[in-house]
């Protein structure tokens, strides 16, 4: 823990040193503007323009802080479907405003192999948030407000499974309901997890985090497997979960900017899809604003909305509108 306690108040000291120059940046425009900025004035030369540039990119610390914000979306659902109760009140303070879950219910499984597929999913997640917490010492964030309702027909779940087509208007979603509803709504948060560790990778610039961030993207990406292949193991006598998995895909990628990159779990040619990647065979990435695109349910740049209604703790907080 010393050497974890260190590195913590060394990002402390450095995000104190930046907080002026970084606040310009994300007050004109957000995230994506300020990287974009930072390589402008670069390419213009000069150290003073190199320094602004430096300036914008987020620290380590703000990075695993976004990052611990989906850790609790995920814990808090993977623990309410597989064990009926959410994470303990001595995992949700820190920095910013601490919120309450909406919704949560245990799920009736049917399925011995489904039930304790979330039950290690669901501890796995529970291992992730502490870690994080613990990594980040007093810098961590609180818990933000989190809505996974499954009886709200304005919940999050229902209007990503509207967006999606799988209900209609006014009609609820419930991820709770059964395990073939349990898997889709797993199936919503687990690709953007790994996609959203893949894409902060270059970011971190501290070994030791960066080595931890690998360690959770692979544990996401075994996690993201696992739910697509139940899927369609489950769908080869269900077609209409195949058809409902891949509508979530086309659904998710209708609302970040990476655009055409999200892949359901069907095939060309009606084969398997269990793993998306690339045509060099790699798995895609997305950045911060585009994965607060898909939890917050919304296209455009704005700060709240769908999982997280009231936003998610820490710097990185804004979504990004389509260009």
């Amino acid at each position: 823990m010393t050497e974890t306690t260190n590195l913590v108040g060394a990002l402390q000291q450095r995000e104190i040193k930046r907080a002026e120059r970084r606040h310009f940046f994300r007050k004109s425009s957000g995230f994506a503007l300020g990287m974009a900025g930072g390589v402008i004035l670069g390419a213009c030369g000069g150290e003073g323009d190199n320094a602004i540039a430096q300036e914008s990119k987020p620290t380590d610390a703000e990075i695993l802080n976004f990052a611990l914000n989906l850790e609790y979306l995920e814990a808090q659902f993977y623990q309410y479907a597989a064990f009926g109760v959410g994470l303990s009140a001595n995992m949700l303070g820190g920095t910013g405003s601490q919120g309450a879950v909406v919704g949560g219910s245990a799920v009736a499984f049917k399925d011995p192999v489904v039930a304790q597929y979330a039950r290690e999913i669901a501890k796995d997640e529970l291992d992730h948030v502490r870690f994080l917490r613990a990594a980040l010492g007093s810098s961590a964030v609180a818990q933000p407000a989190i809505d996974i309702s499954g009886t709200d027909p304005n919940g999050a779940f229902s209007v990503a499974a509207r967006a999606a087509g799988l209900v209609g208007p006014g009609q609820v979603f419930n991820p709770y309901a059964s395990d073939e509803a349990f898997l889709l709504g797993a199936f919503l948060f687990e690709d953007v997890g790994v996609t959203a560790y893949k894409g902060a990778s270059p970011l971190i610039e501290n070994k030791t985090y960066l080595e931890a961030a690998a360690g959770i993207l692979a544990a996401e990406a075994y996690h993201a497997g696992l739910v697509r292949t139940v899927l369609y193991s489950k769908g080869l006598a269900t077609p209409s979960l195949r058809t409902s998995a891949d509508a979530i895909a086309k659904a998710r990628d209708s609302l970040d900017n990476s655009r055409s990159q999200d892949q359901g779990i069907t095939g060309t040619s009606d084969t398997s899809n269990i793993v998306p990647l690339d045509d060099n065979g790699i798995a895609y990435s997305r950045s911060p604003d585009d994965v607060l695109n898909i939890v917050y349910l919304n296209p455009g740049a704005v700060t709240r909305g769908g999982f997280f209604p009231q936003g998610v703790n820490g710097a990185l907080n804004m979504s990004s509108a389509f260009a």
